[in-house]
């Protein structure tokens, strides 16, 4: 029985996931979407990580699809595609993008041991050390090794709120 729930959910995400880079319609893409995270939490559910199963329900779907989906609402596609989509300001777009590499290249050579952290002592009890739970662990994990993609993936998120708002609006 969980290999016909595997396939099945390995279906919804690769079906929606085909149908998300197909559609034509935005708000359709973002339904397929939606489609392929339920068969991603599904999969999450038969390995017995509850935890990312109901983040993935909770937050992927529940907030951050319903943002999208509001977003693509309020951005006017039809209009947005007949408008000239850039000013020609390429010199100043290199030059960012050029400082942004060298820092995050400096950053990963030079600065990365300003992510470590010291390990926390074991704490147990009389019948020996206890081991962290699903939550601890996953927790662990994403803020110690993966901190910067963390961080860089919020940032992302929120940069990519704020255009599609400034796209939205007739004047700033």
């Amino acid at each position: 029985m969980e290999t016909f729930f595997f396939y099945a959910f390995a279906v919804l995400v690769l079906g929606g996931g085909i149908l998300t880079i197909t559609r034509r319609n935005a708000v359709h893409s973002a339904i397929s979407l939606i489609v392929s995270l339920v068969g991603v939490a599904g999969l999450y559910l038969l390995q017995k990580a509850e935890f990312l199963f109901a983040v993935q329900i909770v937050l992927y779907i529940g907030g951050i699809m319903v943002l999208f989906l509001f977003v693509i609402m309020l951005v006017n596609l039809d209009e947005a595609a007949k408008e000239r989509q850039f000013n020609g300001q390429w010199a100043i777009a290199l030059i960012c993008s050029a400082v942004v590499g060298l820092q995050a290249t400096w950053f990963m050579t030079k600065g990365a041991s300003a992510l470590k952290f010291a390990q926390p002592p074991v704490v147990g009890h009389a019948s020996g050390p206890v081991s962290p739970g699903n939550v601890e662990a996953i927790a662990d994990v994403l803020f110690s090794e993966y901190l910067l993609p963390f961080e860089v993936a919020s940032i992302l998120l929120l940069v990519a709120v704020v255009g599609s708002v400034v796209m939205a609006k007739k004047r700033i």
